[in-house]
């Protein structure tokens, strides 16, 4: 009856057994697509770039990704035109009001930009997750100057590793 209640350690070179296995992933750098457009209002271009990448290849089909740049390309050219007009209303007014009539503008950009993010949070989560993927709008430095600019990033999710145990 003793050995009923005694207590015994466990052995650690079992536990490091599994440790040992040495399952590492690796995930592909996060693709980058920027503004295509000849128009860019404090950051936001008039749209994105339809060009397929090379590095989707074999993970989404091109007409996919064809359909969600256009549906992001399609909220940035209903609502970039208001952006432009208050954006020139702005510069006119600018010396008058000291800068204060530029607060549309930027509340519209505002609007713009949680507008995109929210099509992409859609996309997310009813094609890409499933995928392994995540899109999303992020302020990135434009390559030949300090300028900010909007870009959409699309980072490879982790697969979650099964066969390792617990």
């Amino acid at each position: 009856m003793a050995e009923f209640d005694t207590i015994y350690e466990e052995d650690d070179s079992e536990s490091d057994r599994y440790t040992d296995i040495g399952i590492t992933q690796t995930v592909p750098d996060p693709i980058v697509i920027r503004g295509a457009g000849n128009i860019t209002v404090f950051g936001m271009s008039n749209k994105f770039d339809q060009e397929f990448p090379q590095s989707l290849s074999a993970k989404v089909a091109p007409e996919e990704y064809k359909a969600t740049i256009g549906r992001i390309n399609g909220v940035v050219k209903k609502t970039l035109p208001m952006n432009v007009k208050w954006l020139f209303c702005g510069c006119l007014c600018c010396c008058c009001t000291l800068g204060c009539s530029l607060w549309p503008v930027i509340c519209l950009t505002k609007r713009t930009r949680h507008s995109i993010e929210k099509c992409l949070d859609w996309e997310n989560s009813h094609l890409y997750h499933k995928l392994g993927m995540h899109w999303k709008l992020r302020k990135s430095q434009c390559d030949n100057s300090s300028m900010m600019e909007y870009v959409l990033i699309i980072e490879f999710i982790p697969k979650v590793p099964i066969l390792r145990p617990d």
